[in-house]
């Protein structure tokens, strides 16, 4: 038992904790040039953790401009799977990798509910924007319904090999996986640490399925109302390994707080 402890921790200790901010549709330039501001004062010198602030299309290339230099990285919060061509209004990867975008935001429960995203559109991002030599962040995560009615795992499941089918282990190395319980964002609710290292571990199962070892050294991230006050118990979880914060990130403070917590 204390050696399977071990390499338990060991595994943990070998995958980087990932602490990323979702803006969501919040800030302009200025307020966005303002808190990347203040960020970088708070989070200075820490190294262990990498941090990622997602921001909207219209606050990337001054989010890049304001962060760079420092240890704080900037994703985009979506992305189109093609090029260029007629796509009025869409953004492209190589948009996105030209002005320093790194991470690109895929699959939010938001977009797969508002915007009726499927899985093989999902896989189609992720490819694309692997192509452009960014890093994906992968979103799952089930419905209430879904887990009342024992179908946690079945989703997960499901979700995952839609948006990485045709992904190789080498791929999969880049992915950042963001595993968001629906019925915890935004509402306050937050799984307990327990319950949410339950679905995680099932969640690597389903990676190292797919990818054999690569599977146990990818980032499980999260995603459900984390927060200053409760992440250091929720990343102290064998098989969390970050956190996609929404709210708690649009003020530096506590989003500092939580990288803290992840050291």
């Amino acid at each position: 038992m204390i050696n399977v402890r071990k390499e338990l921790s060991y595994k943990k200790k070998m995958r980087r904790t990932v602490i990323a901010g979702n803006w969501k549709m919040n800030k302009t330039n200025q307020e966005a040039v303002e808190m990347l501001h203040q960020l970088k004062e708070e989070v200075a010198g820490i190294s262990e953790v990498d941090i990622v602030i997602g921001a909207p299309f219209t606050c990337l290339a001054a989010a890049v401009e304001e962060t760079r230099g420092s240890n704080i990285k900037i994703a985009a919060e979506n992305v189109y799977p093609k090029d260029s061509g007629a796509y009025t209004g869409e953004i492209s990867p190589k948009m996105l990798k030209a002005i320093g975008v790194e991470y690109v935001i895929l699959g939010h429960s938001e977009r797969r509910e508002y915007f009726q995203e499927s899985d093989e559109f999902i896989n189609q991002k992720v490819k694309a924007v692997l192509r452009e030599g960014m890093l994906p962040i992968l979103c799952i995560g089930e419905k209430l319904e879904d887990r009342e009615e024992g179908k946690t795992n079945m989703v997960n499941e499901k979700q995952l090999r839609g948006a990485l089918a045709g992904i190789s282990a080498e791929e999969a190395a880049k992915i950042i996986i963001a595993y968001e319980p629906v019925w915890a964002i935004g509402t306050g609710k937050t799984a307990t640490p327990e319950l949410a290292q339950e679905t995680h571990a099932e969640i690597r199962n389903v990676l190292v399925s797919l990818f054999g070892e690569v599977g146990e050294s990818m980032t499980i991230q999260y995603g459900g109302s984390m927060k200053p006050e409760n992440a250091k118990e929720l990343l102290a979880q064998k098989d969390i390994d970050g956190g996609l914060i929404g709210g708690a990130s649009l003020e530096a403070k506590s989003f500092a707080a939580i990288v803290r917590a992840g050291r």
